[in-house]
């Protein structure tokens, strides 16, 4: 290992990353989150040319330094709990990735709850992944990214209540969800479809294949196992990724696939 390879690796051991970056060099962040998995996941169009997007809840900023790699014209990381939160998380993963990669991402302090077009401008694409399910008023938060999405929207999140038919969310009070006091609620596929069509999205798609009884009972025995959840709870439970398409963008396309 040469000397700027191994001062880069030094830099990356003294931070707790929740991101998987690989920064070149022979250097990979050990991120808690198997993010390229995530990103197999989300379906993202194959390019993002002349294309705008916002990354909120970017944390580390992989999924605004794969925009960048995917053509975007401009992106926009923001972040404020992951950043400046009572939690492990801060921003120094984030600056050292970006000056490692030579990213032109930018960065906005802001919480989910200040956004608007007046406060960041709107985004031909906008990512909000793994964010919902820590919020308080996520209805609400729903209304404040559809304003300042122009063409898509890419939302993760963990769904619950897996296999009722009614709109319904799950509330978490206390540890209830992974033992995390900032999980707050999860809907299931009927609610978070109905919520972003309340929110003015025209078209709603769920990206992720649906889970079978045979996955469910196996994600709930490895639950169970390391102490996450109970078997009846995590057996209800999911993550999922949907793709919702503004009103004024129904008959284009986002990049290609």
């Amino acid at each position: 290992m040469s000397l700027v390879q191994a001062d880069l690796a030094s830099q990356v051991q003294v931070i707790r990353w929740y991101h998987t970056i690989d920064l070149g060099r022979v250097v990979v962040t050990k991120g808690i989150d198997d993010t390229p998995l995530r990103l197999a996941r989300l379906d993202l169009p194959q390019s993002l040319a002349g294309l705008s997007v916002l990354d909120i809840g970017a944390w580390d900023g992989f999924f605004s330094f794969e925009a960048e790699r995917r053509g975007a014209a401009r992106v926009v990381a923001a972040d404020y709990f992951s950043w400046h939160g009572p939690g492990w998380g801060s921003k120094a993963g984030f600056e050292l990735a970006r000056r490692t990669l030579g990213s032109k991402v930018e960065d906005i302090d802001i919480d989910v709850m200040d956004l608007s077009p007046e406060r960041v401008g709107q985004f031909d694409v906008v990512f909000f992944l793994g964010v919902l399910y820590h919020l308080r008023h996520p209805l609400l938060a729903l209304e404040r990214i559809a304003s300042v999405t122009r063409k898509l929207l890419v939302l993760e999140t963990v769904v619950d209540l897996v296999g009722i038919d009614r709109p319904a969310m799950a509330f978490y009070p206390g540890r209830e969800l992974n033992g995390d006091p900032t999980n707050w609620w999860a809907p299931n596929l009927p609610a978070l479809h109905g919520m972003l069509r309340d929110v003015g999205f025209a078209e709603v798609r769920t990206v992720t294949p649906e889970p079978s009884a045979m996955y469910r009972a196996a994600r709930a025995v490895s639950h169970r196992l390391r102490g996450k959840n109970s078997l009846r709870d995590a057996f209800r439970q999911d993550r999922a990724v949907v793709h919702a398409t503004d009103r004024d963008s129904r008959q284009s396309t986002v990049g290609s696939r």
